[in-house]
C-alpha cells in the first residue's frame, strides 16, 4: 500500500503544478503604434482629406506576466559604435506626421478560389506555390507596381501561362509559373490572389539631421495589417499631419491618436527604407519643429540609467510637448529590435489626457539628461502607461547616421 501511494504521490504532483501555474501565468499583451488597414485590399488609394479621422490599428505582441515589472537596474551596455559619434547632434521631432507608402511590387493578403463554368477552382497561385504575404515583383518580366498592373497583365493574353517574379520576405527573387482561370462572374482571367500595393496612417516623426538631410520616424517597422510581413518600399513620401481627437487607453483596449493629414502637396520627406527600427529617408529643414528648434545630442545606451526621463510626443494640433516619464528597465540587445527599454508614463496631464502610451505616439522621441536616447514603440494592452522604447543608435544606424 505504501508503495502504491508513493507512486501516486511522483505522478499527481508534477501534475498538479502543472495545473497550477497555467491557472495563474496570465499574458500582457504589447502593441505597435502604428498600422492602419487599407479599407479595400485591392486599390491603390490613399486616403483623402476628408477622410478626417485615420484610425491606427495594431500588431500584438505577447508577453509573460510579471516580465515588465522588472524594475531591477541592468548593467551599462557597451555602445558598438565609435566615440566619436557621441558628439553628434540632430534636431528631434515629437510632431505628428502623415505617412504615404506604396509597396515594391503588390504583397499576396490572401489566397482564393475562382467561380468557374460549373463549379469553384481552386486558386491557381495557390496551387502554383504562391504563399500569402509574397511580394509580385513582375509578371513575364514586366514590373508591377500596383493592383491595376496585376490585373491588367493577367488578361493580358488569353489562356497563356504567367511568369511570376516574387519575393519571399528576405530570400533572393525567385520564379513561379501560373495559368490564369476564367472567372465566370465577370468574364475575367484570375489567379486567385488578393494584394495589397499601399498604406497610409499617422505617426511621430524622431529626428532630423540637417547635416545629412536624413529623418527616422516610428521607431517600428509599418507592416501589413492582414499577414503582419513589413512592407518594402518602393515609394513614399511624409507629409504634414494635425491631431484632432483622441481615445484615451484603459486596460485591455489601447487608445489613439486620430489625425488629418494637411497640406498634401507640400512633401517633408521621401521614405527610403522600411526596416525593424522604423521608416526612414531624405528629409528638408521644413521637419524641424518651431517649439523644439535646438539640435540636441544623442545618448548612446551606456549613457542610459534607470530613472527619470521625458518623452516629446503631441496630443492636440501639431505642437509637441514635453512629459515625464521613468524607464523601468534596459534590456540587453545585441541585434537592432523595437523593444530596447520599457518606461513608464507619470506625468499626470499626460494620464488624464490619453491614459498612457496611445497608438500614433510611435516614434515619440524619449530624452534623459538632455540627450536623445531613444523613442517610444509599443504599449501594453493591459497597462496603457507602459510600454517600449527602442535605443535611438538603432534608428540612427538604419538611417545612415550613425557608422555601423
Amino acid at each position: 500500500m505504501k508503495k502504491r501511494l508513493s507512486i501516486l504521490y511522483w505522478v499527481m504532483t508534477p501534475l498538479l503544478i502543472i495545473t497550477l501555474y497555467s491557472c495563474f501565468n496570465v499574458q500582457i499583451k504589447a502593441v505597435s503604434m502604428f498600422n492602419r488597414p487599407i479599407e479595400s485590399v485591392y486599390t491603390s488609394q490613399f486616403p483623402k482629406q476628408d477622410k478626417s479621422s485615420i484610425i491606427i490599428k495594431p500588431s500584438i505582441i505577447e508577453k509573460k506576466k510579471g516580465e515588465i515589472d522588472n524594475t531591477q537596474k541592468v548593467m551599462a551596455v557597451k555602445s558598438p559604435f565609435a566615440k566619436k559619434n557621441q558628439e553628434i547632434t540632430v534636431y528631434p521631432g515629437g510632431q505628428p506626421i502623415g505617412v504615404k507608402l506604396n509597396t515594391k511590387g503588390v504583397l499576396v493578403v490572401a489566397l482564393s478560389d475562382i467561380n468557374g463554368a460549373n463549379d469553384k477552382v481552386p486558386s491557381p497561385a495557390a496551387n502554383a506555390g504562391v504563399q500569402i504575404g509574397d511580394s509580385i515583383i513582375k509578371i513575364n518580366d514586366i514590373e508591377i507596381n500596383s493592383a491595376e498592373d496585376l490585373s491588367r497583365l493577367v488578361n493580358k493574353g488569353k489562356n497563356s501561362e504567367l511568369i511570376l517574379k516574387l519575393q519571399r520576405k528576405n530570400s533572393d527573387l525567385f520564379e513561379i509559373k501560373v495559368k490564369p482561370t476564367l472567372d465566370s462572374s465577370d468574364g475575367k482571367q484570375k489567379i486567385g490572389l488578393w494584394v495589397r500595393d499601399s498604406t497610409a496612417g499617422v505617426g511621430t516623426l524622431t529626428l532630423y539631421d540637417d547635416k545629412t538631410k536624413k529623418f527616422a520616424a516610428l521607431g517600428h517597422p509599418i507592416t501589413d495589417s492582414d499577414t503582419g510581413t513589413i512592407l518594402n518600399v518602393n515609394s513614399g513620401v511624409i507629409v504634414s499631419s494635425n491631431i484632432v481627437s483622441i481615445k484615451k487607453g484603459t486596460r485591455g483596449s489601447p487608445g489613439e491618436l486620430r489625425g488629418i493629414f494637411i497640406n498634401e502637396d507640400k512633401i517633408k520627406g521621401q521614405i527610403i527604407t522600411n526596416t525593424e527600427c522604423g521608416i526612414f529617408g531624405d528629409g528638408t529643414k521644413s521637419l524641424i519643429n518651431d517649439k523644439f528648434n535646438k539640435p540636441m545630442k544623442i545618448g548612446l545606451r551606456s549613457e542610459i540609467k534607470v530613472g527619470k526621463a521625458q518623452i516629446l510626443t503631441t496630443i492636440n494640433g501639431s505642437e509637441p510637448e514635453m512629459f515625464e516619464i521613468e524607464i523601468q528597465k534596459l534590456l540587453p540587445q545585441n541585434t537592432s529590435g523595437s523593444k530596447s527599454m520599457v518606461i513608464k508614463v507619470t506625468d499626470p496631464r499626460l494620464l488624464e489626457k490619453t491614459g498612457g502610451i496611445v497608438q500614433g505616439m510611435s516614434g515619440s522621441p524619449i530624452i534623459q539628461n538632455n540627450k536623445i536616447i531613444g523613442a517610444v514603440t509599443h504599449v501594453l494592452i493591459n497597462k496603457p502607461d507602459v510600454g517600449y522604447g527602442i535605443y535611438i543608435e538603432w534608428m540612427l544606424k538604419d538611417a545612415g547616421i550613425l557608422a555601423k
